[in-house]
């Protein structure tokens, strides 16, 4: 019997979908970002920085996708810059964070995105959390403690983490926008679209951020083209992945990014502290708790992420 729930066990984690084996892949290059961004900020501001590398990853896609943007809608246009300004305001703090904290912990809390979605899906949406996601969140704040100031298990929070922490409200605002939008418009047209927006967004935000434009670097220019590709690919797999692949799934395969960067991080020479790393995996806990399902009586399932009955229906 054990032999058998052990074969069943491995042939669910061998059936990965193509759609699936490309968001793992997404993860990983995702959880290198974090350290490439931070020694970006030696020789630029970050929302300089931001908006220079997703002009980049907009004019990769745009060379792919110049036929279909003949027939862009204003459905689509608008869809684009709502995704865009949330990109913008998740990737602008999260690098603003990036400055003065460590790239292995701005990732863990970036991972809250998670547990933030069903929170903001009840407050603006009307849809309550189930237990799960209710217990996720509780897992999530417990290990934002441990995470977050010098000696662990406070809420005395840095300037960087309190711009990080804002970044993923930012973040699930953009998971919910693009699961919302994903069946209804053309992937590559929206991809542009919100790219771009997110690119003159951020180069806005360098006024009022009083942002001095940085000099000419190769550091600069290669950090830029670099993460530019990775995020031309990493929008281009979400918003094509998430039209098969059902969020709770996408969700747990997101929920390694964390642990990529933590390792990226390591090797870089990054020490957290044992509270810190313990809050961590919390955190990353908080992710598979919140997209787990409670069964009833004869297994029937009674509860469920809301948003995957958006995905069946798209498939």
């Amino acid at each position: 019997m054990t032999s058998v729930n052990s074969c069943k066990s491995s042939s669910f984690f061998l059936k990965l979908s193509k759609a699936e084996c490309v968001l793992v892949l997404i993860t990983m290059v995702w959880g290198g970002t974090f350290l490439t961004v931070q020694h970006a900020m030696t020789v630029s501001g970050p929302m300089f920085f931001v908006g220079l590398r997703f002009a980049a990853a907009a004019c990769i896609v745009g060379l792919f996708s110049l036929r279909s943007l003949r027939g862009l809608t204003l459905f689509e246009l608008k869809a684009g810059v709502f995704i865009g300004t949330a990109i913008m305001l998740g990737y602008g703090l999260q690098t603003v964070g990036l400055q003065t904290i460590p790239s292995s912990q701005s990732a863990f809390i970036t991972a809250l995105y998670v547990p933030f979605v069903p929170l903001l899906q009840w407050l603006f949406m009307g849809k309550r959390p189930g237990l799960m996601p209710s217990i996720g969140i509780m897992l999530a704040f417990t290990g934002l403690m441990l995470l977050s100031g010098p000696s662990g298990a406070t809420l005395d929070f840095s300037p960087g983490e309190i711009a990080t922490l804002i970044s993923t409200v930012a973040i699930a605002a953009e998971i919910i926008l693009i699961s919302t939008y994903a069946g209804q418009v053309d992937v590559r047209r929206v991809t542009v679209v919100q790219l771009a927006a997110t690119s003159v967004l951020s180069f806005l935000m360098v006024v009022p951020t009083q942002e001095a434009i940085p000099d000419f670097s190769w550091l600069l220019l290669a950090s830029a083209l670099g993460l530019g590709a990775a995020s031309a690919a990493i929008q281009v797999a979400m918003n094509w992945a998430q039209k098969s692949v059902s969020p709770t799934r996408a969700t747990l395969i997101y929920a390694g990014e964390p642990v990529w960067a933590g390792l990226v991080g390591r090797i870089a020479g990054e020490r957290l502290p044992a509270l810190a790393l313990l809050g961590g995996a919390l955190i990353v806990a908080a992710v598979i708790v919140s997209e787990l399902k409670t069964k009833g009586k004869g297994g029937e399932v009674v509860e469920a992420d809301r948003l995957d009955e958006t995905a069946d229906s798209q498939r």
